[in-house]
Formats: structure tokens, sequence, C-alpha cells
């Protein structure tokens, strides 16, 4: 396949203010993958930026290409990585990472000292035809998997490293708040770990209905009067909306000795129930995206165990990114599809 000398890439220049620019396509240095994308999908922080300019508080510093989660072929390689390697469907995990601090050497590089995540303010994502990244957090999927099931592969690891916090295996019960994308996919991942309850609580019962056609076996509409969750029944209760009296409905749910998964963004401070956390001997966990759970949630995708078609949701091109980041399009639950290249495209 031949490489052209430029590229399409949506660049944010403000809020709300997209552009398709053509850009030189990026040359891979060493250890480097060139990536031609075939698809991405919208996340939360690609509308939060693209709604107001901020992550997390954070400014864009100048124009930003957003994107984290795609799929794509590689078409050319850096120095020191094997050209077999050209024409790999892979899908990419989006960090970039020192490799060298204390946290990197212990294999908890997701908390590396001067960590980078691809469509954040500062680093270019993947909204764009070509990408240049690391190697080895280009992960190959098998051939044979679709392009779309491909890009569910960032959170499906965001979800496999929640609920490896979690301690969910054959048996558990498990809780999970917020029927949004990461909470349908952690739904579906509990559910092939083995889980034997998995119930989700939300105030959409659209949302829910999903939820519970992806294995949820109990669902909580808590925009309904009166409705109450089980009090210390679950092994586990995974937070994945951010909301504040979500998490405080969450903590009375866990059973003594169990675990709380903090995912979701939103809330910064919460009131937390001490004395029932002392006595239950709760055991809290922050979960910051995920280190080292690509390769399995490629491996349940390749596998056609979770109901990854059904969690696609619109589909866009590059030029109509702007409608697939409108917030009030972010409200079903589903991942947008944003359609980069032919699917049908190789390297080859």
């Amino acid at each position: 396949m031949e490489i052209p000398s430029t590229m399409r890439a949506s660049v944010l220049r403000g809020v709300r203010n997209l552009s398709l620019e053509e850009r030189e396509v990026p040359v891979p240095g060493p250890g480097e993958v060139l990536i031609r994308i075939a698809a991405a999908a919208v996340s939360g922080a690609d509308v939060q930026l693209y709604s107001t300019g901020r992550l997390r508080g954070q400014p864009m510093r100048g124009p930003l290409v957003l994107g984290r989660t795609a799929a794509g072929h590689i078409v050319g390689v850096g120095e020191g990585v094997p050209a077999e390697r050209i024409g790999e469907l892979v899908s990419l995990e989006p960090l970039r990472i020192c490799r060298e601090c204390a946290q990197c050497r212990q294999g908890r590089y997701n908390l590396c000292d001067t960590a980078t995540f691809l469509g954040t303010p500062g680093c270019d994502g993947v909204f764009a035809e070509y990408v240049v990244h690391p190697s080895d957090f280009s992960h190959t999927v098998p051939s044979q998997v679709p392009i779309p099931s491909a890009v569910l592969a960032e959170p499906t690891a965001i979800a496999l490293a929640a609920l490896n916090k979690a301690d969910i295996k054959a048996g558990s019960k498990v809780l999970v708040a917020g029927a949004g994308p990461i909470g349908l996919i952690t739904v579906a991942v509990a559910k092939e770990l083995g889980a034997d309850e998995i119930a989700i609580s939300d105030l959409s019962g659209e949302r829910l209905a999903r939820a519970q056609d992806i294995g949820a076996t109990d669902t909580f509409n808590m925009a309904r009067a009166g409705i109450a969750i089980p009090t210390a029944h679950y092994d586990a209760f995974v937070e994945c909306s951010g909301s504040a009296a979500a998490i405080r409905r969450g903590f009375p749910a866990v059973r003594p000795a169990g675990h709380v998964v903090l995912v979701g963004r939103g809330a910064d401070e919460v009131a937390l129930p001490i004395t029932l956390m002392q006595n239950r001997e709760l055991t809290v966990h922050g979960s910051f995206r995920y280190a080292n759970t690509f390769p399995m949630g490629i491996a349940l995708i390749a596998a056609g165990w979770l109901p990854t078609e059904r969690l696609i949701g619109d589909r866009y091109t590059l030029d109509q990114l702007d409608f697939a980041l409108d917030p009030t399009r972010a409200t079903t639950g589903l991942k947008a599809y944003l359609q980069v290249a032919d699917e049908g495209a190789t390297a080859g």
C-alpha cells in the first residue's frame, strides 16, 4: 500500500470548533509503528473537551486532535520493529509512558510519572487517517475480528482492570452503577468472568433494558420512587457513573470484606460512610485506566464472548465528527462509532 504524504485530521481549535485539516503523515521513530486508522469510537473525554475545552480542569493548550479509542492496520515500522508487522490489524492502547520510573518498572505503567494519553491536552489523538504509536502498545488483533469489535478493546480493558480489582470470579455477586458505555461493557465482561449475579443501577429505563439484554440479572431504575438496593448483598460495587449519589448508595450494598471500585469520573469529593467501611472492612480501590489488561480484552473479543455488535451506536465519518461529539447524542449508553477508512482495506 502506498503511503501518501498528507492525511486528513479533525482538529479541535476551541469549544465546539472542529476543522478537517490536511497534515503531514507522521513518520515512525525507533520502536514505533505507523497505523492507518480504520475506525474509532467517541469517549466521554472527547465529548467533554469538545463541549468545554477542558478535561478534568485541564485546559487545551492549543489545537488538538481528539480520540483515544481506535483500531487500524500497521502500514509502516520504525527502527527495531519487525517488518513482518506490516499489515497487522491492531488496537491502540492509547498511552505514552517513560518506561523508567518506579511505577513503570513495577508494571503499573498507567501511573507513570510522565504518562500522556492520546487525545488529551498536549497529546494528539486518533481522529486522523494515520497515527504513529509505540509498537508494544499497538496490540495485534486476529484478522477475523470485525473492526468495530476491535475498536472496543480499549473500553474492555477498562472494565477488566476494574473487575480485577473487585476480585470478580465464578459465583461473584456484583453491583454496577451507571449503564453508560463503560458500565454496559463491565456487565458483559463480568458475565464472562462467571459472576452469578450482576445488578446495575441507572436513571434511564432504556439503558437498563439494554444492560439486561447483555447480561444484567437485576436492574434498579433510580428515577423511580421507592427503589431500594439490597443491603450487604454484593461481593463488589463497581461505580461507573461518577455520580456522588450513586457512590453513596453503593457502599451499603457491599457485604463484609467486599470491594468498592471507583471508575467513573465526575464527583471530586464525596462524603463516605467511614464507620460502615471500618465495621465491614471494605476495600476501596481507585481505578485509573488500565495496565496489562489489553491482551485479555482482545482475547475475549476474538473468542466472540462479548456482545460487541450491541454496544456500537450511531455511525459517523470523519467529517461528521461534530455530530458524534454532540453531548445531547451521548445519552444512549452506546459508543458512537467513527469510520475513518474503508473497513475492508488492509495494508497488504
